[in-house]
């Protein structure tokens, strides 16, 4: 769909696989084990090479009860601990987590009493790609007779696919589109909508922002965030449930309402897995790096040698023999920033002085000197944009002139070299950003062009 979506389905080979599935990869070869997860059809993968099997579990937990029947495959894992396993890269999302992370099907109850007690209209935010919640809000939807409407690019194109591929099961006159929403009562809709992690152009945002063009929040609306936010979303969310509290709508979130669970396993099904598969290696990965590191601590609980744990960060190289496994070497990784023509031209110094002049603005200094004397001849002029408006603040800047002109009399004026003038240069920044500091708090980015006449 992705590749579809930016015009490069012809440009690539698409080899659609399921769990038990071999690919060929030159003297290597993988196959496909079934886990569960947030999205269906999720899977692990085992990578046989030449030296042994590396296993990257993906993204996954333990759950005996899955909303789509599937649960995951611990026979085969068992198998592939049995045959031997060299490295093993494991999932770490919730390893600070105790106990078992709880099945799909628990939100089925909660989703029960929201919908019984609603006075009106229900807005659920997911993730676009968690179809087996979407389901669970069809089921209960069906159950209390409301109509559903889909919001969000993403979500409707999920949502249709899955439909397409029969993974969402809906039954016939359900769905409506978002437009025709006021045409039914209150109470008789529900509206599932992308914006559970407080994304700025998501449906959710646009609704708690009152620009989205068919829905304004209401008295008597439920709302429910049946995600938890993903690490550096905090503030956003919270930004969008306390703006949808402020319209007089009911929000109920995780950690009030048992609204979601977790797409991955905790502490006891990472022992789990670590207990099937059995690895000589261990990598933990996907997680920040406290995660990293708690998982590397359990796997080391469950027997696996310190030296046998390698915790590595994005770009690092790792080296594995038959018999030992270490850090290499570090490759350049992470944002490649787009600006303009240039790709990845913008470096952390650009970012920087970008920073500064967005906070504080910028001051130019611009004087003139006799090359003989080291006399000023004219200025110093100073140019302001960002920091204060020239206008208003004519006294600042003719005391911040006073000031340049006793920092320059406390050289010799004799004629100076080049590298003599950058001397005077510093000597006027300096002095400028103290006195600048002193008098306003802010320190404007402050260049001084001094020319020789």
């Amino acid at each position: 769909m992705k590749l579809k979506e930016h015009r490069l389905l012809d440009k690539v080979s698409v080899t659609a696989i399921a769990p038990g599935d071999q690919v060929e990869l030159g003297s290597c070869f993988a196959e496909f084990f079934r886990v569960n997860h947030s999205i269906p059809d999720a899977i692990g993968i085992v990578l046989h090479t030449p030296i042994g099997a590396v296993v990257h579990t993906g993204d996954y937990k333990f759950d005996y009860t899955p909303v789509d029947g599937k649960p995951a495959d611990l026979g085969l894992l068992g198998k592939i601990g049995n045959d031997g396993v060299l490295v093993m890269m494991g999932d770490s999302t919730r390893v600070e987590s105790p106990g078992y992370t709880p099945s799909e099907r628990v939100i089925n109850d909660s989703f029960d009493k929201i919908f019984a007690n609603a006075p009106g209209r229900i807005l659920i935010a997911t993730f676009a790609s968690l179809i087996s919640r979407v389901q669970q809000v069809l089921d209960t939807a069906q159950r209390y007779e409301r109509f559903v409407a889909f919001m969000g690019r993403s979500m409707q194109n999920n949502v249709q696919m899955a439909i397409e591929l029969g993974y969402l099961n809906m039954p016939k006159g359900m769905l409506i589109r978002p437009e025709d929403i006021n045409k039914f009562n209150p109470e008789q809709v529900v509206i599932v909508c992308t914006g559970s992690q407080g994304e700025p152009t998501s449906a959710l945002t646009r609704i708690a922002n009152q620009d989205h063009r068919q829905i304004r929040i209401q008295p008597g609306d439920t709302v429910i965030l049946s995600a938890t936010p993903v690490p550096g979303n905090e503030k956003m969310v919270h930004r969008t449930i306390n703006s949808l509290f402020r319209q007089g709508a009911e929000v109920l979130y995780q950690g009030i309402s048992n609204v979601h669970v977790s797409g991955h396993g905790a502490q006891e099904e990472l022992k789990l897995m670590l207990s099937l598969l059995r690895p000589r290696f261990f990598v933990p990965v996907h997680g920040e790096y406290r995660q990293l590191i708690l998982h590397a601590k359990l796997a080391y609980s469950l027997g696996i040698p310190e030296e046998n744990i390698i915790v590595a960060e994005d770009g690092d190289i790792i080296d594995v023999t038959e018999d030992s496994i270490k850090l290499k070497e570090h490759v350049s990784s992470g944002n490649v920033f787009v600006d303009g023509l240039s790709v990845g031209g913008v470096g952390q110094i650009v970012l920087r002085d970008r920073k500064v002049l967005s906070q504080d603005g910028i001051l130019m200094v611009v004087l003139t000197i006799d090359k003989e004397s080291g006399q000023p001849l004219a200025g110093p002029d100073i140019v302001s944009r960002g920091f204060v408006y020239m206008r208003d603040s004519e006294e600042l800047l003719e005391n911040s002139r006073l000031r340049v002109l006793e920092a320059l009399n406390g050289f010799d004026k004799r004629p100076h070299s080049g590298s003599d003038w950058s001397f005077v240069k510093d000597k006027i920044k300096h002095t400028l950003s103290e006195f600048l500091y002193e008098q306003t708090r802010r320190r404007p980015m402050i260049l001084p062009m001094v020319m020789e006449v």
